[in-house]
């Protein structure tokens, strides 16, 4: 029997949802498409034969959606999260959980007194090929202890002008903050954050030197006015060798004395597999209620919360903010851990 999903938000991510899981996941059926705006949801709905719905709660409560892909603005993700939860409903959710560590708190709690886990959170960089064979380089000792790891997140400019470095340390830099928690194997214990200064009005990038406890150091750089494409790189660094992302360029070109390779726009070509990959786990999540092992959990998103939150106050006070987590609860615990 297919699955029968109701996409939240109409928007970017909300209709590559609809195409992947449409195109590319036997087993799944776009049921329904919400969005805020009716005539966006009519839209994207078209494409797959869906309904059309605008009121998100009534949606997550109908008896003929299965589960729910949250692709909606931020602020309404835990709230979203929290609805399906309480119908019993699993959820892809967007990243970020939440902006807020409280809210993320909320949607743990929620969780646990359900007795199991609803929400898989979208950080679908767990899924890539290049940050899968980053970790089992790791995992398997090629590169002995892990030491330090650098990382490089850059867009061609920002969504909107009136973005700021804090925005960036909350809203771009968590997927860092995901993958690297994943390939290390550990948490932030502390963060240290400082910014530049551009010639002109727009915001300049942002550095952050992040600790573990496992004494490791990391380096994080946003900068969402690079302006020549989307380029993200990471170099994980151990005591008998390193490992780098090595993104597939599929074409080359040779001219006027020189060597061309091009750069996507955004995020979406780069990391188009690791999309699929990541909503069949979910798939498979919601038919045989095993959590997925490699996906991200509302732990995970408290924890980008968490680092979010001292990012932005390292940035703003100049001096390192310290992270206290606590230890993740046993609710949360994976498989052989």
């Amino acid at each position: 029997m297919s699955i029968r999903l109701a996409i939240i938000g109409a928007g970017v991510m909300g209709a590559d949802h609809a195409r992947i899981f449409a195109e590319h996941i036997p087993g799944a059926s776009v049921h329904v498409i919400c969005d805020a705006s009716e005539a966006r949801a009519r839209a994207v709905a078209g494409l797959y034969g869906a309904e059309v719905a605008t009121d998100p709660a009534a949606v997550i409560a109908r008896a003929d959606v299965d589960a729910v892909v949250i692709a909606s603005p931020d602020a309404t993700h835990a709230p979203l999260s929290l609805a399906c939860i309480a119908a019993g409903k699993r959820a892809l959710c967007e990243k970020p959980l939440s902006q807020s560590s409280a809210d993320c708190l909320a949607v743990m709690a929620a969780e646990e007194a359900a007795g199991a886990r609803h929400i898989q959170l979208g950080f679908m960089r767990r899924f890539d090929q290049a940050y899968v064979e980053v970790k089992a380089a790791l995992d398997q000792g090629r590169i002995g202890r892990a030491l330090m790891m650098h990382n490089f997140h850059r867009n061609v400019e920002t969504p909107s002008s009136d973005f700021t470095g804090a925005m960036a340390i909350t809203s771009s830099a968590p997927h860092e903050y995901d993958v690297v928690r994943h390939v290390l194997g550990r948490e932030f214990t502390a963060v240290s954050a400082f910014q530049p200064k551009r010639s002109d009005a727009v915001v300049a990038p942002v550095m952050m030197v992040l600790e573990t406890d496992g004494d490791q150091l990391v380096t994080i750089e946003i900068n969402n006015n690079a302006a020549y494409g989307y380029d993200v790189r990471a170099e994980l660094v151990g005591e008998r060798g390193a490992v780098a992302l090595h993104p597939v360029a599929y074409s080359r070109t040779d001219s006027d004395l020189g060597q061309h390779l091009p750069y996507d726009a955004d995020w979406r070509g780069r990391y188009a597999e690791a999309y699929r990959r990541q909503n069949k786990a979910f798939l498979r999540f919601v038919t045989t209620g095993e959590f997925p092992a490699f996906a991200a959990d509302a732990w995970d998103g408290y924890a980008a919360a968490m680092v979010g939150e001292a990012g932005v106050r390292a940035l703003a006070s100049g001096t390192r903010a310290t992270i206290d987590m606590g230890a993740r609860p046993a609710f949360y615990a994976r498989k052989g851990a």
